[in-house]
């Protein structure tokens, strides 16, 4: 390409045509010599006060509470609902389908037959959703990481929280209890949590955000128990710093 530039530039006079392709055979030219900066993406640093608590449930599968640990207050709650926004449809249609193979695999049983039924792949696209707002909305309030339950406890938990609806539902009858409980969770189908959270955790690692593990209380609303998350993994933190 320079050759035939500087051949176009000995000639004494050039053409019309041949001036102006002479002119971008100079700026392609001048491009390659001195090509344009990338800007490079510097990576995200959170503040290690702020804590993104995620507690887990059965009408709403995810909370998150954003807390700041040294003003004591709660920056931000969203729901399954805030955080799928347009596409909570999607989650409102993978629990109509849960319930749907749900009827379908008792029929089975009850006829001897197998158990064919299988799902649909809806409920990791949904995960995949939830992971990527949750570590928005972390960033969004500069969160240095997220807190997340410890599975192996998590079977307490959930049936504590149907426990307490059976209780207020039904005071004082403990048979009536039993049967809201059994009926509630036939109706309301258990989330794939560990999916959710190693999708979560995939993202926040993605993201440079750390991840923390704490036990789930067992009392209290969905936004209350993902603020103690973020309380409770704080405080664990400053306990293994002075233990060190």
């Amino acid at each position: 390409m320079a050759k035939v530039l500087t051949r176009l530039n000995e000639k004494d006079s050039l053409t019309e045509t041949q001036a102006g392709y002479a002119r971008r055979l100079t700026s392609t030219l001048e491009k390659l010599d001195s090509p344009f900066e990338r800007p490079s993406q510097s990576r995200y640093r959170g503040k290690a006060h702020i804590i993104a608590g995620i507690s887990l449930g059965w009408d709403n599968p995810v909370t998150v509470a954003v807390w700041n640990t040294s003003t004591q207050e709660v920056l931000a709650y969203r729901s399954l609902r805030q955080l799928l926004g347009k596409d909570y449809p999607l989650y409102r249609r993978h629990r109509r389908e849960q319930q749907k193979q749900s009827h379908e695999r008792h029929k089975a049983q009850k006829q001897g037959k197998g158990n064919r039924f299988g799902t649909s792949n809806l409920g990791e696209h949904i995960d995949r959703l939830l992971a990527k707002a949750i570590v928005a909305i972390a960033q969004q309030y500069s969160a240095g990481s997220i807190a997340v339950p410890r599975l192996d406890g998590i079977r307490d938990a959930l049936q504590a929280e149907i426990e307490a609806k059976a209780e207020q539902k039904i005071p004082g009858y403990l048979e009536g209890q039993k049967r809201y409980s059994r009926d509630y969770k036939r109706s309301i189908h258990k989330w794939s949590y560990r999916r959710l959270l190693n999708q979560l955790a995939s993202k926040a690692t993605q993201a440079g955000l750390a991840t923390e593990e704490v036990e789930q209380p067992m009392t209290g609303s969905t936004q209350d128990k993902a603020k103690a998350i973020a309380i409770t993994a704080y405080e664990s933190r400053q306990i293994a710093v002075q233990k060190n």
